[in-house]
């Protein structure tokens, strides 16, 4: 049985949070100032990299959780 340490809870929250915000980068806007990288007007206008770097952070802090606060 795995046991999870303190403060797994937050690594988890935070994980969750820049997914969200990955996801929201993509979202169209009519109110964006201008066309993003992938030609329509989303939240965002960095979508292409700002979705990647949120990904990218995501997955970084899922690796650190798994990594010091879960113990088998």
């Amino acid at each position: 049985m795995k046991v999870r340490k303190r403060g797994y809870a937050v690594f988890l929250v935070l994980t969750i949070l820049f997914t969200l915000c990955a996801i929201w980068t993509l979202i169209p806007s009519e109110g964006a100032s201008q066309a993003c990288g992938l030609g329509y007007k989303a939240f965002c206008t960095f979508t292409p990299y700002s979705t990647l770097i949120c990904l990218a952070l995501a997955a970084l802090v899922c690796k650190l959780r798994k990594r010091f606060f879960t113990q088998e």
